[in-house]
């Protein structure tokens, strides 16, 4: 009994000291912290795409004006809303305080005026700003390899925000639309050797685990531009980790990419 009884503490005692949890910092629900200090090799464009916020808005809250220069040690603050919140939380209040509007000051005076013409200014403008946002926002998008799809965007999990490109040691990486150079390093944890590209104000995309960078910060590249040679930094095989960024906010690129 003595022999039984001292078994049966010490079960219990492996049954309660269980491991501790492991948190995966990669997923998108990892709180984000509130200030960031600088080190080397940082810039405003590696710090925001590491949070996930637009650079614009994180310049702004922290007063800091184009060409957006940081030095090292200097705190970065971050308790700023995500890209899109304020534009979700806004924009519905607006139309719901316009639509009783249009119901009642259309019937008095233009329609037995000038209802023909103001039908004809009307349309066109109706149609042509969302043609034009998109024409503007959206870059004509290529591969920037040409290996096999590997793995693609995982929205909901957060545990891959772009997609994988297999090839070999050395083949070329791609620019996939135009655009300068804002980030060329490797401080990036998990990333390896990376680019980050400005297209527009509202599309970045990067290039990660390259094994040689070909450009530097600063440099403009044209769409199918070899950029980098693919490689294996920061991951355990050689490929290309693809992303498309609008906003500050990743995006699935295979709804951007051409079909093959």
């Amino acid at each position: 009994m003595f022999v039984l009884s001292i078994t049966l503490i010490l079960l219990d005692g492996c049954a309660t000291n269980s491991p501790a949890p492991v948190f995966d910092k990669s997923r998108t629900n990892i709180k984000r912290p509130q200030t960031h200090v600088v080190i080397p090799g940082d810039t405003l464009f590696s710090i925001a795409w590491r949070y996930g916020l637009k650079y614009e808005i994180l310049a702004e809250h922290n007063g800091i004006k184009p060409p957006y220069i940081i030095r090292p040690s200097q705190v970065i603050r971050l308790d700023v809303a995500g890209p899109t919140a304020l534009p979700a939380a806004t924009s519905p209040a607006k139309t719901a305080s316009r639509q009783p509007q249009p119901r009642v000051q259309p019937a008095p005076a233009p329609k037995p005026v000038t209802s023909r013409s103001s039908q004809i200014k009307q349309t066109p403008k109706a149609n042509a700003s969302p043609q034009a946002g998109q024409v503007s926002g959206a870059p004509q998008w290529r591969w920037p390899a040409g290996g096999p799809l590997l793995s693609s965007f995982q929205s909901n999990s957060g545990l891959n925000k772009g997609i994988d490109i297999g090839g070999k040691l050395g083949e070329p990486v791609l620019a996939a639309a135009s655009g300068k150079v804002v980030y060329s390093g490797s401080g990036l944890r998990g990333y390896g050797k990376l680019l980050i590209v400005k297209h527009n104000e509202t599309f970045l995309s990067a290039y990660a685990h390259n094994n040689v960078l070909r450009v530097k910060e600063g440099d403009f590249v044209k769409a199918g531009q070899i950029i980098a040679e693919m490689g294996s930094s920061g991951t355990d095989r050689v490929k290309l980790h693809f992303e498309i960024r609008r906003d500050g906010t990743p995006v699935d690129p295979m709804k951007f990419l051409p079909r093959r």
